[in-house]
């Protein structure tokens, strides 16, 4: 159970959808979801110690740039995609997170 292997049924910078489908997995009793997130960014504009982003004190307030994933055990992925979907959620893997941009950087 704990070493089973897992494949990634969600992957985007999406809040809201990952809140989604981390609540719909738990209503129905999918077990061993993993569901996380993680920042895309791997320097901040101040450098790789400081807390404070100056970007985010803008009129817009803080800017959201984590990336938001829900791993699921491989026997239970089709059961889990197919729960999203009868619930009209769409469970989309972006695999290009940070843009093309981002990796110009």
């Amino acid at each position: 159970m704990w070493f089973a292997k897992k494949v990634t049924l969600f992957k985007k910078k999406d809040k809201d959808t990952w809140q989604k489908i981390r609540d719909v997995l738990k209503e129905e009793g999918i077990k061993g979801v993993r569901a996380s997130h993680y920042s895309s960014e791997s320097l901040c504009a101040c450098g790789c110690g400081s807390k404070l982003d100056p970007r985010n004190f803008g009129a817009g307030g803080y800017i959201d740039r984590d990336i938001y994933f829900v791993d699921v055990k491989e026997e239970d992925y089709s059961r889990a995609k197919s729960i999203i979907e009868s619930h009209g959620i769409s469970a989309v893997v972006d695999d290009d997170t940070v843009g093309k941009l981002g990796r110009l950087i």
